[in-house]
């Protein structure tokens, strides 16, 4: 059964710490204050993701009439589009929580510092 964006909207929010929000005057989905989802491009039937450049290949590769690289520049740093009306809810929950996941793990690691050079002495 396809999905709607209903059925995204409430998945989004189904998973731990998701929040709505707006970002340039449409409705994210984020965790911890970073955009794992969005629904900028719902009037032409899409929910967007964010993966890495990676799990979106493997995303492609597997259902390639359901998941479409964004086009330019956001696409290729893993940007996706979900095609709504050929997702099933399993489909569609399993790349939310991807996505989720993803950006889950990024807000919780701890801030690399570079180290300190040395003073040189003479």
């Amino acid at each position: 059964m396809p999905t709607t964006v209903a059925d995204f909207r409430r998945l989004a929010l189904s998973l731990p710490g998701a929040e709505e929000s707006s970002h340039m005057g449409s409705p994210d989905f984020r965790v911890n204050g970073r955009i794992f989802a969005t629904l900028a491009s719902q009037k032409q039937g899409y929910g967007n993701l964010k993966l890495t450049p990676e799990q979106q290949q493997e995303f492609v590769r597997e259902a390639p009439e359901i998941f479409v690289p964004i086009h330019g520049g956001w696409g290729r740093m893993g940007m996706t589009h979900i095609v709504l009306a050929k997702a099933d809810k399993d489909v569609l929950a399993g790349a939310l929580r991807a996505a989720w996941q993803l950006r889950r793990q990024k807000s919780t690691k701890p801030a690399t510092k570079k180290p300190k050079k040395s003073a040189k002495r003479k």
